[in-house]
């Protein structure tokens, strides 16, 4: 009655491995300079249209101002500055997204705009379809990049929000600029 049969082990292993549970995370997917970018939704607050922008003198040139959010003031980052690229040129499906920044004080979180050329989706991606961020060739900071996923033949570059977002060093950058100002 026992018979040995033959079987593909190849098969038996995909199988084994689509039945374990696989960790998924949200990400709000978003174009900006012609490429697919995106952050993980637990740090977006919300999505506006670009709008009634100020300027500020003595800003990093990575940020573009202040907006008045339900009477907060929230500063606004050009990510294309921030990533050493020119600056975005605002268009008709230019947006800004709040995202909740952790700040250098344990458990306080700040608000910040990101401007966006358009928002895409929330897309749903599965751990094992992201790769590490590659050490060389990426065209922004290698630390920026928490890591790249392959989303309907294209790539998504998924951000670090806490190094492209970096209160610190976005500081850092301003008491530059400030210098500099200064000094003309």
């Amino acid at each position: 009655m026992h018979a040995l049969v033959k079987t593909d082990s190849k098969k038996i292993a995909v199988k084994a491995h689509s039945a374990s549970p696989v960790e998924a995370k949200q990400y709000l997917t978003f174009n900006l300079g012609g490429e697919m970018f995106s952050l993980e939704i637990w740090c977006i607050k919300e999505i506006i249209w670009y709008a009634n922008l100020t300027e500020v003198p003595m800003m990093p040139a990575c940020i573009r101002g202040v907006i008045n959010l339900r009477g907060a003031v929230v500063p606004v980052l050009d990510l294309s500055r921030r990533f050493g690229r020119p600056s975005t040129p605002v268009i008709k499906s230019s947006c800004i997204v709040i995202v909740e920044v952790p700040t250098a004080t344990e458990g306080e979180h700040q608000n910040m705009g990101i401007v966006v050329d358009s928002v895409q989706a929330v897309l749903e991606i599965p751990s094992s379809e992201i790769e590490p961020a590659p050490s060389f060739g990426a065209k922004i900071r290698h630390d920026f990049i928490q890591g790249i996923a392959k989303v309907a033949g294209k790539f998504v570059i998924l951000l670090n929000v806490n190094r492209v977002l970096s209160n610190e060093e976005i500081g850092q950058m301003g008491q530059v600029a400030a210098c500099a100002e200064l000094s003309q």
